[in-house]
């Protein structure tokens, strides 16, 4: 059976980054909250940050900073879940939420202030920088993966445009017409093809920013490739940090891949109140059977 901690841990390993727009500057974060205790990531792209609570650590926090509200710490986690989930989720600070933060050398505070019952609730996140094995745990790693899966992805890709021009080849030597000559398109040469991506295209594709474009658009393969990751460990837990292989989206996932991002998952809901203390082919005119001749395994893009 799992510690809290160790679950803590891969609960947000499963989580994907997510872009936080905050007052100062713009940082990448993902976070896990259970009734137990929360885990959190921030990350500028120059430094990461970490922090992990468990509920007497909450509690003491909680105790310090709202010393008019009385709650069990499951409360205060609850209510710090929805703030995130909001957050992390549309990118936009809640109408009720203030967030801030500030940076050292070795530190990461970032703020809360909201309400809570009515009265004002207050929150800091200590965050610490985080060990080596940590930053590669949720960033290295899971990267190279995901530049592994992209590439298996094009390399399937490739294979398929070339699958497709022998098709669309077959139909016109069987008298096949376009009935729209706007559809017409060259075969696809694949050398030409990588040649002109890398200059047309490349710096746009590359263009880091601030985490943003990443965050937006590949958090779904990210959760895809950390899962694939903890599923090798957990079957071969002696052997360290498992491989990530090529294929490293598991089974399911299919086109989801890259499109829309998950969900940061919720925990469950609030418990008691809080109270107060006192004081492809269109427009071929026929489509006539396919021949069966052998076809070559063309060679992939990247390879």
């Amino acid at each position: 059976m799992l510690s809290l901690m160790e679950e803590l841990e891969q609960g947000l390993l499963m989580q994907p980054w997510a872009w936080l727009p905050l007052p100062e500057n713009s940082v990448l974060a993902k976070a896990y909250i259970t009734k137990q205790g929360y885990a959190l990531l921030v990350s500028d792209l120059q430094q990461m940050w970490h922090e992990q609570m468990d509920t007497s650590e909450v509690s003491q926090r909680a105790k310090e900073l709202n010393k008019r509200l009385t709650a069990p710490p499951e409360a205060f986690l609850c209510h710090l879940d929805n703030l995130l989930c909001s957050l992390l989720k549309d990118g936009a600070q809640p109408d009720e939420a203030a967030f801030c933060c500030d940076r050292g050398a070795e530190a990461l505070i970032l703020r809360v202030r909201s309400e809570l019952s009515g009265l004002p609730f207050y929150w800091h996140f200590h965050c610490s920088l985080a060990s080596p094995s940590l930053v590669s745990r949720h960033l290295i790693r899971p990267l190279m993966g995901m530049s592994l899966a992209l590439q298996c992805h094009v390399r399937e890709l490739a294979t398929l445009l070339r699958m497709k021009d022998l098709e669309i080849q077959d139909y016109q030597e069987s008298g096949a017409t376009l009935s729209r000559g706007r559809l017409k398109t060259e075969p696809f040469e694949e050398n030409s093809f990588l040649d002109k991506f890398l200059v047309e295209k490349l710096p746009e594709a590359c263009d880091v920013g601030d985490g943003r474009p990443f965050v937006l658009n590949l958090q779904s393969l990210y959760v895809a490739v950390t899962k694939q990751e903890l599923q090798v460990g957990q079957k071969h837990p002696g052997a360290g940090d498992p491989q990530t292989t090529s294929t490293a989206s598991p089974g399911g996932t299919g086109s989801q891949l890259l499109s829309q991002p998950q969900q940061l998952g919720s925990s469950e809901a609030c418990s008691s109140a809080l109270e107060e203390e006192p004081a492809g082919t269109a427009g071929l005119t026929q489509r006539p059977q396919l021949s069966k001749a052998k076809r070559k395994k063309p060679r992939g893009l990247f390879s």
